[in-house]
């Protein structure tokens, strides 16, 4: 029973103890949205691989002193993160990883210089006071959040990219990529290439892979109405794939193909079916199908004995946020919406299933347990 109530808390608040680390069950919290860790002992951000709908992160007041790209690289979900008075020293590059990141507390630290590329993250708010920068002047901090990305963005074109190691070979192959992006590839094993509004991923993006080895691909928020064919090519190493806030209508064969993908994230899409293909995903933990067209739950996910989370939310405020800043709303919430009337017995039988969010959808709750309706 233990082990089941870990994954249904989405707001767990662990402010004003006296914690020095943070123990692996909470890390595991697969469906956890918001944690608060305000004024504790910690010294390092916590590492999250499995809080993959992590929205904020609360951990200001402790005694935090760097931050790494091995902190950041698995919350890909993350909408604010509070790191005000700690004793940060310096930004990494790799802080624009949180390409979802809106807003940003860094008050009250140590931080004397910010890093170019944070200007390229689309930030609504950015708190600096309190620490002695000296590479920005106080009238622009002044200004606010989006004259101090404005500057920031100015140097990345003064400045140009890094010519110096393997990155700068890297970088030969994407004249268009910023350094981050490369640097995400060499280092982090992360192929990002979102937010791009693309019909399509250019081949010199999978090019750049070259001898690298990708265990995260990232093509969300982009107008793709067919997924890469050329995706295949990460078949034997690629664990995390999110194809979010796309134009997808189908699920391609070459992505049922990826034989060691444990993370699959496809809402806000125009799904309304998936082929039977991917039973082929044998370890295939968590799927992700919010804000498509369903009208019935696909069958092939009876068949991937793996799953332990599904996603089939149709509103609310997990995925109802703007992916348009301006009118604030999801481009899918409507007609298109899921729109389940009933839930399979058949469900029952995926053993491993922990966690089922089908919020707003029309169905009537079952009252009983789901295997005991399988007709005999």
């Amino acid at each position: 029973v233990k082990r089941n109530l870990i994954y249904i808390y989405l707001h767990l608040d662990c402010n004003s103890n006296l914690l020095e680390t943070i123990p692996p069950e909470l890390a595991g919290m697969e469906s956890l949205e918001l944690l608060y860790l305000r004024r504790n002992k910690l010294r390092f951000l916590p590492e999250f691989p499995s809080c993959r709908l992590l929205k904020e992160l609360h951990v200001g007041e402790n005694q935090i002193e760097m931050l790494g790209a091995e902190h950041l690289k698995h919350l890909n979900s993350i909408l604010v993160l509070d790191l005000r008075d700690n004793k940060l020293k310096s930004v990494p590059d790799e802080i624009t990883l949180l390409q979802s990141l809106e807003r940003l507390d860094l008050s009250n630290n140590d931080i004397s210089s910010l890093p170019c590329s944070l200007g390229n993250l689309h930030l609504k708010f950015l708190a600096l006071e309190g620490n002695p920068l000296r590479t920005i002047r106080r009238e622009i901090i002044n200004k606010g959040t989006q004259e101090v990305l404005k500057y920031l963005r100015s140097k990345i074109k003064d400045d140009g990219p890094s010519q110096s190691g393997s990155v700068a070979e890297t970088a030969m192959t994407l004249p268009k990529w910023s350094p981050e992006s490369i640097h995400a590839i060499v280092a982090l094993k992360i192929l990002d290439y979102s937010d791009k509004q693309a019909t399509l991923i250019p081949d010199e993006v999978f090019d750049a892979i070259k001898n690298n080895i990708i265990t995260s691909v990232n093509f969300s928020k982009n107008q793709l109405c067919e997924i890469p064919k050329r995706i295949v090519e990460l078949k034997e190493m690629v664990s995390d794939v999110n194809l979010s806030f796309n134009k997808l209508s189908s699920i391609s064969l070459e992505l049922c193909m990826l034989q060691k993908l444990t993370f699959l994230d496809l809402r806000n899409n125009f799904l309304n079916s998936l082929p039977e293909e991917m039973k082929l995903l044998i370890r295939l933990q968590t799927i992700n199908l919010s804000f498509n067209r369903f009208k019935m739950l696909p069958e092939v996910l009876y068949c991937i004995s793996t799953l332990e989370t599904v996603r089939l939310v149709t509103s609310g405020w997990i995925c109802g946020c703007s992916e348009n800043e301006d009118d604030g709303k999801s481009d899918h919430i409507g007609p298109s919406n899921n729109d389940l009337l009933q839930i399979p017995p058949e469900l029952g039988n995926c053993v491993n299933l922990r966690t089922l969010l089908l919020d707003g959808n029309p169905f009537r709750v079952p009252r009983a347990y789901l295997r005991d309706r399988i007709p005999t």
